[in-house]
């Protein structure tokens, strides 16, 4: 018996310093040489150091040792299913009747199974059939783990069903939830688990309880769920562990509470790295960059630690960057030097500062350098194209990530439905919705938002206004984008009565929400309504009118013909108000032909923004259509002295997939032939129904297209055209011009819209032209 035990010590003493698996296979020889195999003790130890040493590589090795202990208990069971693929996994535990009937598999036999299954999202379904088939899906240790899994498939739904089945789930399950749902970005979810757990008093949280949800509250920046946190915490005598203080820096820094990160910073006797590293971000965050780089210069002579990717990625002025530049190059410098340029997140910070310079040249070497790109990544190289305006380049590079078998977040949605509202993608916008409801993705008040601007901007106001209907929770961000919907789309009324109902659901407007609102009177002329909007802005709301306010209100006055009113209001506008207030009245003198007026107005502009083209073309054509060829010459020929080039007009129009462009007079296009050849018939029509070209008002904004108009045609005629030719009978039309659409081609839509009995949707620089059965939807108020 003394010789056994020596044996089982020295067999075990040998199998734990094994470095190699061929070292394992001479122990077991050796054991089974001097008959000392099967010993459940030493087997179990083999087994797990198999695992530890060969991975799920080693499984054949690991099943045939379990093969030869003749009687093998549950514990051993369960080591090898840790050290399975599922594939594997799987099939053991369904055989376990056949062939080890003595074996009834407990918890940690299925949690061994899902953990196994970490990184294999397809057998969760079987396994989650198993466990149910077997009696355990109401044991809050395999649900843990289950939910686990699917979490780490961002399943969160699954996931949210597992915990509902449980009917009184434990602080481990609890915490498991919340932390999965943080990790995939679903922070309002994460919240509301975290409340709920609060009222059911079922489960008593803990410290990493309050670790895993704070993430969420400074994601959301509710500073009311991430003060509930430090109450709760410091209420049970949970709120001094470090890792929840640092928690609490964090949070409160994005909430843009930094004297309370401060505090918290400054009650920690010997701060570690990790709790530097949140204060030096929660400086960044909040603009006070030199406060950032002073706390990092402590850290280098404090002894806190040596600095590290977080700290680099804190360092780094992302949510400050103008006038931090050569700041951001020189931290650029610096991680490369130390070896942190090859860290994904260091890389993914430059790329986003490198971004929001609008260097996309270097944001991009940052993305292309990186040897592994985390979603995050991305994300950021996503978001940096839609916000510079590259839309069709975010698109192409999100194609590309989905070719990489790479699972989008919301942030990844919200970025590109910014791209495709810019770019007018309707059947885009539509796909990337459908990968929304397909991924399950928690549609949180950011991506709802996003939908809605998305569906605005590219025609469909009944679908946003669906959307805007269904959240559940609307910030002002998702009514403003509601009430400036309907604005652009000329109905202003429905915009006052969006405005109403978010005061009545006591969300304060803001400046954005006003300028939505006066910009929608101004298309639908409703003067009246506007001006009190306005006036009610600094006295009933409190919110100082900027000067996009000012240029509206000018914009307002003069679309509806009250020239003198705009130019008295403008003279009680203090001098902030800029070129604004003067281009809306340049423009409203064009709409109403006023040239003596105009020429006042451009005087002033020409003193302000003298580098501005838009205010020399927007005069010369003032001129033009008074038939003052002189001057408007001269005004055309003072812009070219100054070398000033007007942005050429373009037009897009969407078919299938494809996004095609066209400009005035374009034969580029492979079926231009076809399309000048239906044009030339559309026109035949129209002049049989009675439409006369209106040569004076399209050289409004359109100079480009105003040196052979007798011969070429507009671009928007051109996209109009190739869509009747690309789609069938009573397929509604949608095109998208970057500057306003000219009295011609408006005459000319409404033409073409009767004869074709078509629905044609027109996107102009200003606001949306819905044109049925010969009628526009502006009412020619634009």
């Amino acid at each position: 018996m003394a010789v056994r035990r020596h044996h089982k010590a020295l067999y075990l003493g040998l199998i734990s310093a094994a470095t190699t698996l061929h070292h394992l296979d001479q122990i077991l020889a050796h054991s089974i040489v001097t008959g000392y195999h099967p010993d459940l003790i030493t087997a179990t130890a083999l087994l797990r150091r198999v695992s530890d040493l060969g991975g799920t590589a080693a499984a054949p090795r690991a099943l045939r040792l379990f093969s030869s202990v003749p009687d093998p208990d549950l514990f051993l069971l369960n080591v090898l299913l840790r050290s399975l693929p599922p594939s594997s996994a799987l099939p053991l535990v369904s055989s376990l009747p056949r062939h080890y009937p003595h074996l009834r598999p407990n918890s940690f036999t299925y949690a061994a199974v899902a953990s196994a299954a970490s990184n294999h999202p397809e057998a969760a379904p079987p396994l989650h059939a198993r466990i149910i088939v077997d009696g355990f899906a109401n044991d809050p240790f395999v649900a843990s783990a289950l939910a686990d899994l699917y979490l780490n498939s961002s399943q969160v739904s699954l996931a949210e069903k597992v915990f509902d089945g449980i009917p009184d789930p434990d602080t481990v399950l609890w915490n498991t939830l919340i932390s999965g749902l943080v990790k995939n970005c679903s922070f309002s979810r994460a919240g509301s688990v975290f409340q709920r757990m609060i009222a059911s008093n079922s489960a008593r949280f803990d410290s990493t309880t309050l670790a895993v949800v704070l993430p969420a509250a400074a994601e959301l920046q509710d500073l009311n769920l991430g003060t509930l946190v430090h109450c709760s915490g410091i209420k049970l005598g949970m709120a001094s562990p470090p890792h929840v203080v640092t928690g609490l820096i964090s949070m409160y820094s994005k909430c843009g509470d930094i004297p309370a990160a401060e505090f918290l910073f400054e009650e920690i006797e010997y701060p570690d790295l990790i709790a530097y590293n949140a204060m030096i971000s929660g400086y960044s965050i909040n603009g006070h960059i030199e406060s950032s780089v002073g706390l990092f210069k402590e850290l280098l002579v404090s002894g806190g630690g040596r600095p590290n990717s977080s700290t680099m990625v804190g360092l780094i002025p992302v949510f400050s960057p103008f006038g931090y530049e050569l700041l951001a190059r020189s931290i650029h410098g610096f991680a490369v030097k130390s070896g942190f340029d090859v860290n994904s997140a260091v890389s993914t910070a430059l790329t986003t500062v490198y971004c929001r310079l609008n260097d996309m040249e270097a944001a991009r070497r940052a993305f292309d350098s990186m040897p592994e790109k985390s979603m995050a990544s991305w994300n950021a190289m996503i978001s940096g194209y839609a916000q510079n305006g590259l839309t069709a380049t975010a698109i192409s590079l999100f194609r590309e990530m989905q070719a990489c078998n790479l699972r989008p977040n919301q942030i990844t949605v919200t970025s590109i439905l910014s791209a495709c509202a810019q770019l007018g993608a309707l059947s885009m916008g539509k796909w990337v919705h459908q990968i929304i409801a397909e991924e399950d993705l928690e549609l949180n008040v950011f991506v709802s938002t996003a939908l809605i601007d998305m569906y605005a901007k590219c025609g469909s106001i009944a679908e946003a206004r669906s959307i805007f209907d269904d959240m559940e929770e609307k910030n002002v961000v998702s009514w403003n984008a509601m009430i400036s919907g309907y604005g652009i789309h000329g109905r202003g009324l429905e915009s006052l009565k969006l405005f109403e109902a978010m005061r009545s659901a006591s969300v304060a407007p803001t400046g954005v929400t006003f300028l939505s609102v006066l910009c929608a009177c101004s298309h639908g002329g409703l003067v009246e309504e506007g001006r009190a909007i306005f006036e009610s802005m600094k006295r009933e709301h409190g919110v100082e009118p900027r000067p996009e306010h000012y240029a509206s209100m000018v914009d307002l006055l003069g679309r509806a013909g009250r020239l003198g009113e705009a130019l008295e209001f403008i003279k009680t506008t203090p001098e902030s108000a800029g070129a604004g207030v003067w281009g809306a009245l340049l423009g409203a003198c064009m709409i109403h032909k006023e040239s003596e007026l105009a020429r006042h107005a451009a005087r002033k502009l020409f003193e302000l923004e003298p580098e501005n083209p838009g205010y020399h073309v927007l005069l010369s054509n003032i001129h033009s259509s008074k038939r003052n060829y002189l001057e408007a010459a001269m005004v055309r020929e003072d812009a070219k002295s100054r070398k000033l080039a007007k942005t050429p007009g373009c037009t897009l129009i969407e078919v299938g997939d494809a996004v095609h462009t066209f400009t005035a007079g374009d034969r580029s296009h492979p079926q231009s032939t076809a399309i000048h050849s239906l044009l030339e018939k559309l026109t035949g029509k129209m002049i049989e129904a009675g439409y006369r070209a209106e040569t004076e008002a399209a050289l409004y904004d359109v100079e480009e297209e105003e040196k052979e108009q007798m011969v070429k045609v507009h671009s928007e005629r051109l996209a109009i055209a190739f869509g009747l030719l690309s789609t069938g009978p009573g397929t509604e039309i949608r095109i998208i011009k970057n500057l306003r659409v000219c009295l011609d081609c408006h005459q000319a839509t409404k033409f073409i819209s009767k004869i074709t009995q078509r629905v044609i949707v027109v996107r102009d620089a200003t606001r949306f032209h819905h044109f049925r059965d010969g009628v526009c939807s502006c009412g020619d108020y634009w």
